[in-house]
Formats: C-alpha cells, structure tokens, sequence
C-alpha cells in the first residue's frame, strides 16, 4: 500500500511503499533524475540506494542495513522483482530504477549543463576505461575525479583523504560502486560530510567500461537480468540468487496475503 512516510518539510520523495520490510520510493524515471538534480542545485549532502531483491531481504534481516535504508534520502526499486510486488502493493505503474540506467540517464542531462561528477569505487583499470568511456559517450560531461579505494579498511587519515578530495572537485554527485552492502553502508556514514548527492550503482561501472557484459534488452524488459548474471557468475553468485530471490519470493506471497486479509476487513 502507498504511504507518505515523511512530514511536510522532508524534502525526500514522500510516496514509499514497505517491500518486505524496506520502505521503497514510488517514483518514475524523470521524478528519480529530477529528484537527485534539485539536490545538486542544493549542494545538499544526500544519499541515494539502489534496492533489488538482496537488499530487501538483507534489510529484513540485518537491523543496521535496514536502518541505512530507511534514512536513504531516496531509495529505487531495482530488480524486476521489487518493482513487481510495488506494483501490487498499490503503486501500479512502478518501473524498476536500477543503477546502469540511472547513471546513464544522469550523466547523458548533466552532460547537457556541463555538471561533473565523481567515480568512487572500481579497480584502477575499471575507472580508466569507465572515464573514456564516459567522456566519448557524453561529452559535455565533467569527470571531477575518480578513486579506486584498496580491498580493506581505509584508516583515518585516507579516508579524510578521500573525503577532501571528493570536496575539493566540487562534484554535484558522487558514483559509489562498491557492492552491497558496502557501499550503502559507506553513503550513509558520509552523508554530511561529503558535499555531493552520493549514489550507490553496484556493477554499473563494470557494465558502463565493458568489463561485465549486461544481459539482452529482451532479458532486462522481461525480469531476466538476475538470471543472466546468475549464469555467467555462477560461482560468486548461485547464493544471492537462488537462496536470496526464493527468501524473496516467501516473504512477498506473506506480505500479499496480509495485505488482503488487511484489505477485506477495512472493506
């Protein structure tokens, strides 16, 4: 069911829907791109996730994931699946937001007002490829910087590093791809202190630079995106999608039968 989650000052999208447990923004494609550029017009310090199937499951599960997606300035509906049980859970148009899209759409409009962004996340060979990318396919598009944190901790001084560099490019948005939940985790501890609207994209660097192959069209139109990265990546990732999706799809017929049992006694 649609509900306003917010008060009449959050400047956040107000209509959510609880999937699963993990309240999602009912939003179109121009409200999402519009939402993040009012933001940038702002200079306002936001954060954005990009939620499929594994992250509502995770959220249902994880008290400090589910909070980070709670306090998410806005959160989309990737993932076919999540779209699906939106749609009939009330918001009967939703489409799915997913990350590759949006950070394509976004740059090809912020390519047209000479904005720039900032790439955080991806191996050094990812981010090189990803920047030409990038620049060939838009190219009134600013690239402010890009940075390729190590496979563990930062300490405090590289992460004050980090979080001075970002600042100092003066970026409107931040990129993040870190996977999840490590990324979502990361936006939500610097909301404040980065001065950028961060969004969380998983493999989106891997599919914009080419070195993830993305599923057919005729795939993603039809829910299939999860199955072609299932196959291609069995081994790293039979777990999130097999064991993931079939907790998913448990917990929405519950969460549908509720909901109608709800409905027939308000009728």
């Amino acid at each position: 069911m649609l509900q306003s989650l917010n008060g009449p000052n959050d400047s956040r999208v107000s209509q959510k829907v609880a999937v699963l447990k993990a309240s999602i923004d009912a939003v179109t494609w121009e409200e999402a791109v519009g939402k993040i550029q009012a933001w940038v017009e702002e200079k306002s310090s936001r954060y954005v996730c990009i939620c499929n199937a594994h992250s509502v499951v995770t959220a249902a599960q994880d008290p400090g994931f589910y909070k980070v997606i709670e306090e998410a300035d806005m959160a989309t509906p990737d993932g076919a699946p999540v779209a699906w049980l939106m749609r009939k859970l009330g918001a009967l148009r939703q489409e799915r937001i997913n990350g590759p899209d949006l950070m394509q759409r976004y740059c090809f409009e912020a390519s047209a007002r000479g904005e720039s962004i900032y790439l955080y996340g991806g191996s050094e060979a990812t981010l090189d490829t990803l920047k030409n990318e990038l620049t060939r396919r838009f190219p009134g598009l600013k690239i402010a910087g890009a940075y390729s944190p190590p496979y563990r901790e930062l300490t405090p001084e590289e992460q004050e590093a980090a979080i001075d560099s970002i600042n100092a490019s003066e970026a409107g948005t931040v990129w993040v791809s870190l996977g999840c939940p490590k990324q979502e985790a990361w936006m939500a501890a610097h909301r404040g202190r980065v001065n950028a609207v961060m969004i969380g994209v998983g493999a989106a660097f891997d599919y914009h630079a080419g070195t993830i192959r993305r599923a057919p069209l005729w795939m993603q139109h039809n829910g299939l995106e999860w199955l072609f990265r299932l196959l291609t990546e069995p081994r790293r990732l039979w777990k999130r999608y097999l064991v993931t999706n079939s907790l998913f799809i448990w917990h929405a017929i519950r969460q549908l039968l509720q909901n109608r049992v709800c409905q027939n006694k308000r009728s």
